[in-house]
């Protein structure tokens, strides 16, 4: 990983809590304090998370200044922002860059590409993620298929095996909120319910 790079999107955090009487005020309002460059030219911002369900109101310390991290933590949740590059403009990576990758945000069990699979980022965590297309195009690849989304398509991904492919000439960038999950006993042994 590394953070020389500009990230080349702007994503303005703005956080509320209460004063000592209770009322509602801005206690944030500033450009996300935690983005860095996961790979070259893939860039994240994140922007939240929670540490258990119900998430704790409070007025706690910003959830985001530790390790980065792809999942959220037990019962907890992420949201963060997601900038892919063009994959011809050198974001395409060997199996073995993909396992660093994977085990530099703590999940290196998510890495699960093979020299059959379509893509070497082929990953799978175990949780329902929601993602908005923000900008730009990307391909979504699965086991047996891919799908192509463009500006304000949604996906809903329920812990499928898949990679991000930006087949455009221009970046994509997606806004993402992962929450824990429990895989159903059937998808654990492959098969599906």
């Amino acid at each position: 990983m590394s953070s020389h790079k500009q990230v080349p999107f702007k994503v303005r955090r703005v956080v509320t809590g209460h004063d000592n009487a209770g009322k509602a005020v801005v206690v944030e309002d500033g450009p996300a304090p935690n983005t860095f460059e996961l790979h070259e030219n893939v860039f994240f911002a994140e922007l939240w998370s929670t540490s258990d369900a119900p998430a704790a109101v409070d007025n706690g310390a910003d959830p985001t200044s530790g390790p980065h991290a792809l999942k959220p933590p037990q019962r907890g949740s992420v949201f963060r922002i997601v900038s892919h590059p063009p994959e011809s403009e050198g974001s395409a990576i060997s199996r073995q860059q993909a396992t660093e990758i994977f085990t530099s945000l703590g999940s290196a069990e998510s890495s699960l590409a093979t020299e059959d699979d379509p893509h070497p980022m082929m990953h799978r965590t175990e949780t329902v993620d929601f993602g908005v297309v923000l900008e730009g195009r990307i391909h979504l690849v699965l086991d047996d298929s891919e799908v192509e989304l463009a500006r304000g398509d949604v996906i809903v991904q329920r812990g499928t095996r898949h990679a991000w492919v930006n087949r455009s000439d221009s970046p994509c960038i997606i806004a993402f909120v992962l929450l824990d999950g429990k895989f159903a006993p059937a998808l654990h042994s492959g098969q599906a319910e």
